[in-house]
């Protein structure tokens, strides 16, 4: 079995005596049901539905043991692992925050979790980490820092738009994506945020009439820039690493090539949100001044809703000789997200600690210290082994029609050489099902429907499985389809890690035997059961 990551410790030896006025209030919100407090703090997509006990990427705010998961290209709910570190590190926080106050308090934490995630994804200490409730936050902190490093004549290229977050359409335009800030300030959604507003340019990946990755990518995305610049505007050029389908795009050679030809013209944004690129290829996004968007969810499987912005020192300091950052901005952030040394922009920001986003960050921070504890030799095999079993299963089901990967693999991709999401589309009598089918498919997997069935079929039913959420495809004269994706987690690979190499093989052995269960199901809903029944099961009936 994994060992336990080790605890952190609040360190408060260099403030203590010093008294804070907010202590009493903030006491306060912290004895709130943990339950409460881990979906506090981000926006409307983190509302539980109350009947269900679940919010609208299906996960419940507590742990889910019985639940099979396959979906950390969308959510994972909290492990009992990650449930626990939440616990204590709140008691701590409460410890600290009797002599200090929560802010003073958080901020020493934060701060701790900055060196702590530098630690665990090999980052040199001159990369700075912007801390947000989500990675659409942190699109705009992206923006916001471009804009006062490159003027305000500033144009969004966005690549993946068709497989990046829904408020990607918004954030890449400086307009507000929801109707409710993470820190409960009512906006109107898509109104332009001031300092903010501006252009953008979405390029697809997804060619819908083959359902294939886009062969021109990089010529168009070059054209694109070379056209921008030739009309006196400056670039923020946000790329793939990797996307919804798990894909990347453009290679590392064509970004190279956009900076040697517009230096000081364009900042690259990598949206590595899915946290599946090796150490190595990371490190080489930030060595080459690319500002990296990343999450603790996803991937490492943390409870959605823990953004962050890595920023390299190169764009630090251009950032210090630069504008200032917009006003509107302070909308979407609080003092303990900016590193310490970033003594400006702390001082403009309100001092409202969002706790429902430290503790998500407590918990993905406890998965990425327990997926790293884990062999490297073994973490490939077990991404290897695993991926293996969900192509055959997929090239084997009737009903499931695979969607290609993503390219050949680079030299720093570590154990993602291969890959972790596998997305396919649902068929039935060589129809592909409508994007409304493939909602309920998703919906309705979630679901213990033992009782519509009997016999073995009962018991393939009775599973309450999780895969990652539809991604829309537009093809061509047809009604909207839609994939749905497979994906290997860290999790996977945490909990199979033994040091009794026979008991890890029976582990991985078992996570095998949970994905058949999963596309069993699939099988079932799709053979058995009309969209009429579908929707039904989805509607309550």
């Amino acid at each position: 079995m994994t060992p336990p990551a080790t605890r952190p410790e609040l360190s408060t030896s260099s403030l203590v005596g010093r008294r804070a006025l907010d202590a009493t209030t903030g006491l306060r919100d912290l004895f709130a049901l943990l339950g409460d407090l881990l979906i506090d703090g981000g926006d409307s997509r983190l509302a539980l539905d109350r009947p269900w006990g679940r919010n609208a990427y299906g996960c419940p705010p507590t742990p889910a043991p019985d639940l099979v998961c396959f979906s950390s290209s969308t959510a994972s709910p909290i492990s009992e692992r990650a449930y626990a570190r939440v616990e204590l590190a709140r008691e701590q926080l409460m410890h600290a925050a009797i002599s200090l106050g929560v802010n003073d308090a958080l901020d020493r934490r934060t701060e701790e979790m900055r060196s702590e995630l530098r630690r665990h994804l090999g980052l040199a200490d001159d990369v700075d980490i912007v801390f947000s409730p989500s990675g659409t936050d942190s699109q705009l902190h992206a923006l916001a820092l471009v804009r006062a490093g490159l003027g305000d004549h500033v144009t969004s290229v966005i690549v993946g738009s068709d497989q990046t977050g829904s408020g990607t359409a918004a954030t890449a335009r400086g307009r507000h994506f929801s109707t409710r800030t993470a820190s409960g300030l009512a906006v109107t959604r898509d109104a332009p945020i001031e300092g903010l507003s501006g252009k953008a340019v979405f390029l697809p990946l997804l060619d819908g009439a083959s359902v294939q990755p886009r062969s021109n990518i990089d010529a168009v995305l070059l054209d694109t820039v070379a056209g921008l610049v030739r009309e006196g505007r400056s670039v923020l050029l946000q790329v793939m690493d990797a996307s919804k389908l798990g894909w990347r795009a453009p290679g590392m050679a064509c970004l190279d090539e956009v900076a040697r030809r517009w230096p000081g013209r364009v900042q690259i944004v990598v949206d590595a949100c899915q946290m599946r690129l090796g150490a190595g290829r990371l490190r080489a996004h930030l060595d080459r001044g690319h500002l990296v968007l990343i999450s603790g969810s996803k991937f490492f499987g943390g409870p959605a809703f823990s953004g962050a912005l890595l920023v390299p020192r190169a764009v630090v300091s251009a950032l210090h000789r630069g504008h200032a950052v917009a006003s509107g901005l302070l909308d979407y952030v609080n003092r303990h997200d900016w590193p310490l040394a970033w003594t400006d922009l702390r001082a403009r920001s309100a001092s409202r600690a969002n706790i429902g986003q430290w503790l998500r960050w407590e918990a993905a921070l406890e998965e990425i210290a327990a997926y790293h504890a884990v062999p490297e030799a073994f973490r490939r095999m077990a991404i290897r082994q695993l991926g293996e079993a969900i192509e055959s299963l997929l090239m084997l089901s009737p009903v499931l029609r695979p969607i290609a990967t993503h390219g050949a693999a680079e030299a720093a991709d570590g154990e993602f050489a291969g890959p972790t999401i596998f997305p396919f589309a649902l068929q039935r009598d060589g129809r592909l099902l409508d994007l409304g089918e493939t909602q309920a498919v998703h919906r309705a997997l979630q679901h213990d429907l033992a009782s519509r069935f009997s016999g073995r079929s009962a018991a393939v039913a009775a599973r309450q499985c999780l895969v990652g959420q539809p991604v829309r495809i537009d093809r061509p004269g047809e009604a909207p389809s839609a994939a749905l994706r497979l994906c290997i987690g860290a999790r996977q690979v945490t909990d199979a890690w033994s040091d009794d190499i026979t008991a890890a093989r029976v582990n991985l052995e078992a996570d095998i035997d949970r994905i058949a269960d999963v596309v069993a199901k699939m099988e079932l809903l799709v053979s058995e059961l009309s969209s009429q029944d579908l929707r039904d099961i989805c509607d309550g009936n």
